[in-house]
Protein backbone atom coordinates (compact mmCIF):
# COMPACT_ATOMS: atom_id res chain seq x y z
CA UNK A 1 0.00 0.00 0.00
CA UNK A 2 3.18 2.44 0.88
CA UNK A 3 4.33 1.98 -2.14
CA UNK A 4 1.35 2.15 -4.19
CA UNK A 5 0.55 5.60 -2.54
CA UNK A 6 4.35 6.61 -3.29
CA UNK A 7 3.95 5.66 -6.81
CA UNK A 8 0.67 7.56 -6.98
CA UNK A 9 2.19 10.47 -5.50
CA UNK A 10 5.27 10.42 -8.03
CA UNK A 11 2.58 10.45 -10.99
CA UNK A 12 0.83 13.31 -9.69
CA UNK A 13 4.10 15.44 -9.41
CA UNK A 14 4.98 14.13 -12.83
CA UNK A 15 1.59 15.29 -14.52
CA UNK A 16 1.64 18.63 -12.13
CA UNK A 17 5.51 19.17 -13.63
CA UNK A 18 4.48 18.76 -16.80
CA UNK A 19 1.75 20.80 -17.47
CA UNK A 20 3.60 23.47 -15.52
CA UNK A 21 5.93 23.35 -18.31
CA UNK A 22 3.40 23.75 -21.15
CA UNK A 23 2.17 27.53 -20.49
CA UNK A 24 3.14 31.38 -19.84
CA UNK A 25 3.25 31.73 -16.69
CA UNK A 26 -0.07 33.31 -14.66
CA UNK A 27 1.78 36.84 -14.80
CA UNK A 28 2.27 36.20 -18.41
CA UNK A 29 -0.87 36.00 -19.60
CA UNK A 30 -2.67 38.23 -17.36
CA UNK A 31 -0.84 40.60 -18.77
CA UNK A 32 -2.13 39.90 -22.15
CA UNK A 33 -5.42 39.79 -21.15
CA UNK A 34 -4.94 43.50 -18.86
CA UNK A 35 -3.46 45.31 -22.28
CA UNK A 36 -6.34 43.70 -24.52
CA UNK A 37 -9.04 45.16 -22.17
CA UNK A 38 -7.05 48.32 -22.51
CA UNK A 39 -7.50 48.52 -25.95
CA UNK A 40 -11.42 47.27 -26.76
CA UNK A 41 -13.85 49.01 -27.98
CA UNK A 42 -16.96 50.16 -26.43
CA UNK A 43 -19.25 47.48 -28.08
CA UNK A 44 -16.99 44.81 -27.03
CA UNK A 45 -16.30 45.80 -23.30
CA UNK A 46 -20.29 45.58 -23.14
CA UNK A 47 -20.51 42.43 -24.86
CA UNK A 48 -17.72 41.09 -22.91
CA UNK A 49 -18.99 41.76 -19.90
CA UNK A 50 -22.37 40.65 -20.34
CA UNK A 51 -21.10 37.21 -21.17
CA UNK A 52 -18.43 37.00 -18.43
CA UNK A 53 -20.75 38.68 -15.80
CA UNK A 54 -18.04 41.69 -15.36
CA UNK A 55 -14.87 39.00 -14.97
CA UNK A 56 -12.36 41.00 -16.26
CA UNK A 57 -9.97 39.17 -19.27
CA UNK A 58 -7.22 38.99 -16.74
CA UNK A 59 -9.03 37.12 -14.67
CA UNK A 60 -9.88 34.29 -17.00
CA UNK A 61 -6.68 34.24 -19.19
CA UNK A 62 -5.29 31.60 -17.05
CA UNK A 63 -8.89 29.32 -17.56
CA UNK A 64 -7.64 27.10 -19.47
CA UNK A 65 -4.56 25.98 -17.55
CA UNK A 66 -6.66 25.72 -14.77
CA UNK A 67 -8.93 23.44 -15.86
CA UNK A 68 -5.79 20.72 -16.85
CA UNK A 69 -6.06 18.76 -13.80
CA UNK A 70 -9.93 17.40 -14.97
CA UNK A 71 -9.38 15.27 -17.50
CA UNK A 72 -12.71 15.69 -18.60
CA UNK A 73 -11.26 18.60 -20.70
CA UNK A 74 -7.79 16.47 -21.57
CA UNK A 75 -8.79 16.82 -25.07
CA UNK A 76 -8.27 20.16 -25.37
CA UNK A 77 -4.24 19.87 -23.70
CA UNK A 78 -2.86 19.91 -27.53
CA UNK A 79 -4.71 23.80 -28.49
CA UNK A 80 -2.00 25.31 -25.75
CA UNK A 81 0.88 24.46 -28.67
CA UNK A 82 2.32 23.74 -32.17
CA UNK A 83 4.88 21.81 -33.06
CA UNK A 84 6.85 21.75 -36.44
CA UNK A 85 10.02 21.86 -37.95
CA UNK A 86 11.86 25.35 -37.82
CA UNK A 87 12.45 25.59 -41.96
CA UNK A 88 8.70 24.72 -42.39
CA UNK A 89 5.72 26.99 -42.35
CA UNK A 90 2.52 25.73 -40.67
CA UNK A 91 0.97 25.64 -43.54
CA UNK A 92 3.36 23.43 -45.09
CA UNK A 93 2.88 20.35 -42.43
CA UNK A 94 0.03 17.95 -41.92
CA UNK A 95 -2.03 19.52 -39.10
CA UNK A 96 -2.10 16.90 -36.21
CA UNK A 97 -5.49 15.06 -35.27
CA UNK A 98 -5.32 16.04 -31.99
CA UNK A 99 -5.39 19.69 -32.90
CA UNK A 100 -3.09 22.33 -32.16
CA UNK A 101 -2.84 26.29 -31.24
CA UNK A 102 -4.05 27.53 -34.27
CA UNK A 103 -7.00 24.84 -35.12
CA UNK A 104 -7.81 25.60 -31.40
CA UNK A 105 -8.36 29.75 -31.90
CA UNK A 106 -9.94 29.24 -35.49
CA UNK A 107 -12.51 26.87 -33.39
CA UNK A 108 -13.06 29.36 -30.71
CA UNK A 109 -13.93 31.68 -32.76
CA UNK A 110 -16.00 29.93 -35.12
CA UNK A 111 -18.07 28.73 -32.01
CA UNK A 112 -18.53 32.18 -30.41
CA UNK A 113 -19.24 33.98 -34.32
CA UNK A 114 -22.21 31.34 -34.20
CA UNK A 115 -25.23 32.75 -33.42
CA UNK A 116 -26.83 29.46 -32.76
CA UNK A 117 -24.09 28.27 -30.22
CA UNK A 118 -25.67 27.94 -26.57
CA UNK A 119 -24.55 30.84 -23.99
CA UNK A 120 -22.63 28.21 -22.00
CA UNK A 121 -20.66 26.92 -25.52
CA UNK A 122 -19.74 31.29 -25.78
CA UNK A 123 -18.41 31.32 -22.34
CA UNK A 124 -16.35 28.61 -21.90
CA UNK A 125 -14.55 28.93 -25.60
CA UNK A 126 -14.23 32.63 -25.13
CA UNK A 127 -12.21 31.99 -22.10
CA UNK A 128 -10.06 29.29 -24.13
CA UNK A 129 -9.79 32.36 -26.83
CA UNK A 130 -8.06 34.43 -24.47
CA UNK A 131 -5.65 31.78 -23.04
CA UNK A 132 -4.78 30.30 -26.60
CA UNK A 133 -3.80 33.67 -28.16
CA UNK A 134 -1.51 34.55 -24.94
CA UNK A 135 0.31 31.05 -25.68
CA UNK A 136 0.85 31.75 -29.38
CA UNK A 137 2.98 34.46 -28.37
CA UNK A 138 4.94 32.63 -26.67
CA UNK A 139 7.34 31.57 -29.07
CA UNK A 140 8.28 28.05 -27.22
CA UNK A 141 4.53 27.17 -27.45
CA UNK A 142 5.66 26.92 -31.58
CA UNK A 143 8.80 24.98 -31.67
CA UNK A 144 10.69 21.86 -32.03
CA UNK A 145 8.61 18.26 -31.58
CA UNK A 146 11.70 16.57 -30.70
CA UNK A 147 12.82 18.68 -27.87
CA UNK A 148 8.82 19.51 -26.53
CA UNK A 149 8.98 22.76 -27.19
CA UNK A 150 12.16 23.19 -25.57
CA UNK A 151 11.66 20.97 -22.24
CA UNK A 152 13.99 18.79 -23.09
CA UNK A 153 16.48 21.86 -23.11
CA UNK A 154 18.24 21.66 -19.60
CA UNK A 155 19.20 24.76 -18.53
CA UNK A 156 20.79 26.84 -15.21
CA UNK A 157 18.67 29.95 -14.11
CA UNK A 158 20.00 31.64 -11.06
CA UNK A 159 21.49 28.18 -10.33
CA UNK A 160 17.85 26.58 -10.44
CA UNK A 161 17.33 23.48 -12.87
CA UNK A 162 14.85 24.64 -15.36
CA UNK A 163 14.73 24.45 -19.37
CA UNK A 164 14.44 26.62 -22.33
CA UNK A 165 10.53 26.08 -22.49
CA UNK A 166 10.23 26.91 -18.69
CA UNK A 167 12.70 29.63 -18.94
CA UNK A 168 10.32 31.22 -21.43
CA UNK A 169 7.17 30.17 -19.85
CA UNK A 170 7.97 31.67 -16.20
CA UNK A 171 11.41 32.03 -15.47
CA UNK A 172 12.14 35.26 -16.77
CA UNK A 173 8.94 37.10 -16.19
CA UNK A 174 8.00 36.09 -12.69
CA UNK A 175 11.46 36.76 -11.31
CA UNK A 176 11.27 40.12 -12.95
CA UNK A 177 9.45 40.62 -10.03
CA UNK A 178 5.92 42.65 -11.12
CA UNK A 179 2.30 42.31 -11.14
CA UNK A 180 0.61 41.89 -14.17
CA UNK A 181 -0.73 44.90 -13.70
CA UNK A 182 2.65 46.96 -13.55
CA UNK A 183 3.66 44.87 -16.59
CA UNK A 184 0.74 46.08 -18.61
CA UNK A 185 0.97 49.43 -17.43
CA UNK A 186 5.00 49.77 -18.27
CA UNK A 187 5.15 48.46 -21.53
CA UNK A 188 6.70 50.70 -24.18
CA UNK A 189 3.76 53.26 -25.11
CA UNK A 190 3.19 52.77 -28.90
CA UNK A 191 1.44 55.38 -31.47
CA UNK A 192 -1.68 54.49 -33.09
CA UNK A 193 0.47 53.35 -36.28
CA UNK A 194 2.71 50.66 -34.45
CA UNK A 195 -0.57 49.27 -32.54
CA UNK A 196 -2.17 48.80 -36.38
CA UNK A 197 1.17 47.41 -37.58
CA UNK A 198 1.00 45.40 -34.95
CA UNK A 199 -2.75 44.16 -35.68
CA UNK A 200 -1.99 43.33 -39.26
CA UNK A 201 -2.73 39.75 -39.83
CA UNK A 202 -4.19 36.77 -38.97
CA UNK A 203 -3.50 33.54 -36.59
CA UNK A 204 -1.28 32.40 -39.58
CA UNK A 205 1.42 35.24 -39.76
CA UNK A 206 1.18 35.46 -35.87
CA UNK A 207 2.03 31.90 -35.50
CA UNK A 208 4.93 31.88 -38.41
CA UNK A 209 6.39 35.09 -36.26
CA UNK A 210 6.64 32.86 -33.10
CA UNK A 211 8.09 30.36 -34.76
CA UNK A 212 11.06 32.48 -36.24
CA UNK A 213 11.23 33.74 -32.67
CA UNK A 214 11.75 30.58 -31.49
CA UNK A 215 14.25 29.99 -34.20
CA UNK A 216 16.35 32.64 -32.14
CA UNK A 217 15.55 31.70 -28.98
CA UNK A 218 16.91 27.86 -29.74
CA UNK A 219 20.06 29.58 -31.01
CA UNK A 220 20.24 31.46 -27.74
CA UNK A 221 21.26 28.98 -25.54
CA UNK A 222 23.32 26.04 -25.07
CA UNK A 223 22.82 22.69 -23.13
CA UNK A 224 23.52 22.76 -19.43
CA UNK A 225 24.25 26.77 -20.03
CA UNK A 226 24.13 28.71 -16.63
CA UNK A 227 22.16 31.71 -17.23
CA UNK A 228 21.13 34.63 -15.18
CA UNK A 229 21.67 38.93 -15.43
CA UNK A 230 23.11 39.13 -19.08
CA UNK A 231 20.84 36.54 -20.49
CA UNK A 232 17.80 38.39 -18.98
CA UNK A 233 18.92 41.63 -20.03
CA UNK A 234 19.49 40.96 -23.09
CA UNK A 235 16.35 39.10 -23.71
CA UNK A 236 14.00 41.23 -21.59
CA UNK A 237 12.62 43.45 -24.05
CA UNK A 238 11.80 40.28 -26.27
CA UNK A 239 9.34 39.68 -23.66
CA UNK A 240 7.74 42.54 -22.86
CA UNK A 241 7.43 42.35 -27.10
CA UNK A 242 5.66 39.48 -27.53
CA UNK A 243 3.40 40.06 -24.22
CA UNK A 244 1.91 43.49 -25.91
CA UNK A 245 1.64 41.97 -29.07
CA UNK A 246 -0.33 39.15 -27.61
CA UNK A 247 -2.40 41.69 -26.08
CA UNK A 248 -3.22 43.60 -28.78
CA UNK A 249 -3.88 41.12 -31.22
CA UNK A 250 -6.14 39.40 -28.40
CA UNK A 251 -8.07 42.93 -28.78
CA UNK A 252 -8.08 43.18 -32.31
CA UNK A 253 -9.90 39.34 -32.43
CA UNK A 254 -12.34 40.32 -30.11
CA UNK A 255 -12.95 43.63 -31.46
CA UNK A 256 -13.69 41.97 -34.62
CA UNK A 257 -16.14 39.24 -32.71
CA UNK A 258 -18.02 41.56 -30.84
Amino acid sequence: MKKFILCCLFALFMQTSFANEMEWSKTGHRTIGEVAQNHLSGKSKRALRKLLNGQSLALISTYADDIKSDRTYSKFAPWHYVNYPMDKKYTEVKPSKAGDVVVGIEKCIAIIRDENSAHEDKVFYLKMLVHLIGDLHQPMHVGRLEDKGGNDIQLTWFGRGTNLHRLWDANMIDDYGMSYSELAGNLPKLSKNEIKSIQKGDVYDWVEESHDMANILYDSVEVGEKLGYDYGYKYWTTVERQLQRGGLRLAKVLNELF
